[in-house]
Formats: C-alpha cells, sequence, structure tokens
C-alpha cells in the first residue's frame, strides 16, 4: 500500500498462542532522515498494526484506503479464539470472508489493490489455510481473482480431481501463467549451462584431424613453444635471383617459432543420439507440491534439448511415467495426484530398469525421503546403480523454500553411499545438473547444514 509519502508492507507473523498477527512496517521515502510523526500519524501507524480490536485503546478511526485496508486485513485475520477451517471461531469475534465466491473474488481483488504482489500470496496461502478457501476455488469468479503462483498451483492440483468441468479451464489458464513465468526465468540459464556441460562432458583427447578444436589445442600447448632459427635467407635468395632484398632481412636475425601440440583436443563426432540420459523422479506426496512444478518445468525443458534423453517418473505408492506428456509441463501436472503415501524402492526399480547406458544416465531423486517401502532394498537399489555407472543425485526439494521435513536417518544413508542429500533452489538447480553431467562435484550450498 502506498499512502502520501509513505510505502507500508504487510508481514503476517505467528504469535506463541497460534494467532496470526499482521505487522506493518513504515518507511519514509524522503532523502533526508525525517522527524519522528506527529502523535495522530503514530496512531494511525499502530492502528494498522494492531488492527480493528485495537480501535477502543487508540481511539483513532481509519478513513478511506486504510480502512479498506483494514477491512480486507480483518477480514482474514480478525479478532477472536483459534479459527476453525471453515472460519468460524472458537470464541469472540471471528475471521471469515463469507459464504459466496463473489464475496472471496472482491477480496482476492482488494487485496491485490493494497498490497504487492509477495504479500498478496501470503495472503492467500493464510486463507486457504485459514478459512477453508480452497474449496471456493472450484468457482471459476475466485480463479479469476487470485494471483497466481506455485503454491497456488499445488492446490489446484490437489483439487483437480473435484474439480467441476466449468472451472477447469479456468485452473488451466491460472496454472498455465505460472508454468510460462517459470519457463522465462529458468529456461535460457537452464540451456546455456547444460549445453556447455555437454560439450565439455563430450570432448575428447584423441580426436581425429577434422574433430580438432584448435583453438583450445594452442591454448592447451602455449607452454611447449618453440623458438626456431631464421633459415639462410641469402641461399634461399641466391636460388631464387632476388638475394639483394631478402639478404638484407637476413642480416637483422629474424627468428620464427612454432607451438608443439603435446596434447590435442576435440569434440567427438556429431551424432542425433542424446549424449546423455537424464531421469527425474520425483515423489508426488502432498509435501511436495512445489517441487512437483519445479520439477515438471524443468522436465519440459530438458526434453526439448536434442543433446539430452528425458524421462519424467513421479510417484506415490505407485509410479507413474509422464515422459511423453513432456513437450506440455501443464499437461504434466494435471497427470499429477498429489497425496498419498510413498514407496521410493518401487520408483527406483521402475527407473532402474529404464537405464539402458550407466555410465552415460543422471537419475535424479526429488523426495522427502519418508519411505514407506522398503528401505534396506532402496539403498542397495542406489549403491547398485552408482557401481554400475550412474550419477545419482537426491534433492530434498526442489524450490526456493528450503528443506522441508524429511527423514534424516535416510538422507544420512544416502550420504554414505555418496550421494549427500540436500535441498535445491530452482536457481541452482542447471549448476547441479552441469556437475553431474560433467561427473563433478555436485555445488552443495551450505554444506555444514546439511545430513
Amino acid at each position: 500500500m502506498t499512502t502520501t509519502g509513505t510505502a507500508m508492507q504487510t508481514d503476517p507473523r505467528t504469535d506463541p498462542m497460534g494467532e496470526t498477527m499482521e505487522r506493518t512496517t513504515t518507511a519514509t521515502h524522503t532523502p533526508h532522515t525525517s522527524p519522528a510523526p506527529p502523535d495522530a500519524e503514530r496512531l494511525r501507524r499502530w492502528r494498522m498494526v494492531l488492527g480493528a480490536d485495537s480501535a477502543d485503546s487508540t481511539e483513532r478511526a481509519l478513513t478511506g484506503q486504510d480502512a479498506a485496508m483494514d477491512r480486507a486485513l480483518n477480514a482474514l485475520y480478525g479478532g477472536g479464539g483459534g479459527k476453525k477451517p471453515n472460519g468460524r471461531g472458537t470464541g469472540g469475534r471471528s475471521a471469515g470472508l463469507g459464504a459466496s465466491a463473489p464475496s472471496v473474488a472482491r477480496w482476492l481483488g482488494d487485496i491485490r489493490t493494497y498490497f504487492p504482489s509477495s504479500v498478496v500470496q501470503v495472503m492467500q496461502r493464510d486463507a486457504i489455510d485459514r478459512l477453508g478457501l480452497a474449496t471456493l476455488l472450484l468457482e471459476p469468479e475466485t480463479l479469476e481473482a487470485v494471483e497466481p503462483d506455485v503454491h497456488l498451483v499445488g492446490t489446484l492440483l490437489s483439487l483437480d480431481k473435484a474439480m467441476p468441468e466449468t472451472t477447469k479451464e479456468t485452473a488451466r489458464a491460472v496454472v498455465r501463467k505460472v508454468v510460462e513465468d517459470l519457463e522465462a526465468r529458468l529456461e535460457s540459464r537452464t540451456r546455456a549451462t547444460l549445453t556447455g556441460a555437454l560439450d565439455r562432458s563430450a570432448r575428447i583427447s584423441r580426436p581425429r584431424h577434422r574433430d580438432i578444436d584448435w583453438d583450445r589445442t594452442i591454448r592447451a600447448n602455449l607452454k611447449n613453444y618453440l623458438t626456431l632459427p631464421a633459415p639462410d635467407t641469402a641461399t634461399t635468395a641466391g636460388a631464387t635471383g632476388a638475394a639483394g632484398k631478402t639478404g638484407a632481412a637476413g642480416a637483422t636475425g629474424t627468428t620464427t617459432g612454432t607451438v608443439v601440440p603435446e596434447r590435442l583436443i576435440g569434440y567427438g563426432r556429431s551424432s542425433r543420439s542424446a549424449k546423455k540420459d537424464i531421469v527425474l523422479c520425483v515423489d508426488q506426496s502432498g509435501s511436495m507440491a512445489a517441487s512437483v512444478v519445479h520439477a515438471s518445468v524443468f522436465g519440459a525443458v530438458l526434453a526439448s534439448m536434442r543433446t539430452l534423453s528425458t524421462r519424467l517418473v513421479v510417484f506415490d505408492t505407485a509410479v507413474v511415467d509422464l515422459t511423453d506428456q513432456l513437450d506440455d509441463p501443464v499437461d504434466v501436472l494435471f497427470g499429477i495426484q498429489l497425496g498419498g503415501g510413498t514407496d521410493i524402492n518401487r520408483a527406483l526399480a521402475y527407473c532402474q530398469s529404464r537405464i539402458t547406458r550407466p555410465a552415460d544416465t543422471v537419475v535424479v531423486l526429488i523426495s522427502d525421503l519418508y519411505e514407506g517401502g522398503i528401505r534396506d532394498e532402496m539403498l542397495k537399489r542406489v549403491a547398485a546403480m552408482k557401481a554400475s555407472g550412474v550419477q545419482f543425485v537426491t534433492l530434498l526439494a526442489l524450490s526456493d523454500e528450503g528443506a522441508p521435513a524429511y527423514d534424516h536417518e535416510h538422507a544420512a544413508a544416502l550420504g554414505a553411499l555418496g550421494t549427500p542429500a540436500f535441498a535445491c533452489t530452482p536457481d541452482l538447480f542447471p549448476d547441479v545438473m552441469a556437475a553431474a553431467i560433467e561427473k563433478r562435484p555436485l555445488p552443495i550450498p551450505d554444506k555444514e547444514h546439511q545430513p
């Protein structure tokens, strides 16, 4: 929200009693330090911070845009005791947005008017958690008013089976917008990073003459530069009948040199076959919603690179291969059913059965590692793949939020096998894949905090 000379941003917090409170921070946009606000302005700010329940104590009435912001905040974070999912409190006056989709749509429009996008997304998630807003997302008018983000996509995917046909097209449009935004952010860097990694991994040290990379070969052998004496120019000139000119040149002691190419560098001959096989094995349990969205986008990007053969496998207690849908990540996402149990061993068994070139294969397991299957078999399967030459990567999450709750015992066991488990942001993922392709150590963030 912007008022005269003042920018206000909200930051939802939770107090020790579990009540969500809204803190409003203010920053005056002036080139010099401003004096302390007068009492009236200070009371207005405290009134916005503390909410409607403080009206009596501050004796400050809100008007205009302040009042509209306060109503939007109070509808979600209003007073009273603990809130039930339907918004009815356990005591006192409770928050609520009404029971109709139109009223929710109006509220969603209001918060988009008064707050920045990052705050709107937080308030939407709180509304889904506190007020049972998820059920109203089944209405087209509600969906049209929301601020699309990765978490909203996860909620829509969990509601897919209950979603009426009249809402599905709107839901797909919301999901597509998020997917397109992610692709615009991630695709170019992913392509550039992995293309370089693939070229370097394909470099050979004994190339055929037509496959030599002369630029790199010369740079690699500059230490072998030899200075050679100039030829006997007088003799050469006499033989050619031009002794005067070349003889003078020879008198200057001109020398020449050459690079001795002890080590040749080149690339393998181009081939229509893929250089590397990538298998993304993604846990579709409810807690992994954001990771599923990002993995689907990355899967589509990788599948569009002709030098890669990409397979996308999602699992809970069942295993689903979505590779044939990778040309459209929206179709991939709507082919996923979030929730259910977890059988990592079964998923890895399927992935292992599809590996035909172990030395040229990278398997990426994205899971919180809460295994409902056979733990020892899972670990043996990972060890067997690594022994065959597969590059195995374990990501506890693929999202901007960091590591979720995960099974520390399983993470430690995988680390002991040489496969450290860590959370990965979407921006880091291309570097992780490049390191795996080149068989370099993985760029693990915050190693001291890894299991």
